[in-house]
């Protein structure tokens, strides 16, 4: 069982920065993807971006690309997210995933393993 840890969300400005972390509890994340989507109230998730276990590719959301920056360090078992740039309609909860079978997964939406997420929000 894999448990994945958010932090690092709060209240920002547009246009500010943010830098999201997720730890996982167990070492063998380290050959799983993993990734990033977010969901706002009332509407549905939504991918944000995902990391190869190599940290080699990584793919993001076409409206993120650019301003969002997934890393990872194995050795660490964590998994970050920089977002610069940030805008009023990415208020969102953030949630961290992972998948033995890859980052594709995580990039069509299957996640089999997530967290509790972190609240984002971004005022005008």
């Amino acid at each position: 069982q894999v448990q994945l840890v958010e932090s690092g969300g709060g209240l920002v400005q547009a246009g500010d920065s943010l830098r999201l972390s997720c730890a996982a509890s167990a070492r063998t994340v380290s050959s799983y993807g993993m990734g990033w989507f977010r969901q706002a109230p009332g509407k549905e998730r939504e991918f944000v971006a995902a990391i190869t276990w190599s940290g080699l590719t990584t793919y993001y959301a076409d409206s993120m690309k650019g301003r969002f920056t997934i890393s990872r360090d194995n050795a660490k078992n964590t998994v970050e997210l920089q977002m610069n740039s940030l805008k009023p309609e990415e208020t969102a909860v953030y949630y961290c995933a992972a998948h033995r079978a890859g980052a594709r997964m995580i990039r069509l939406g299957v996640d089999e393993y997530w967290g509790q997420g972190t609240q984002v929000t971004v005022s005008a």
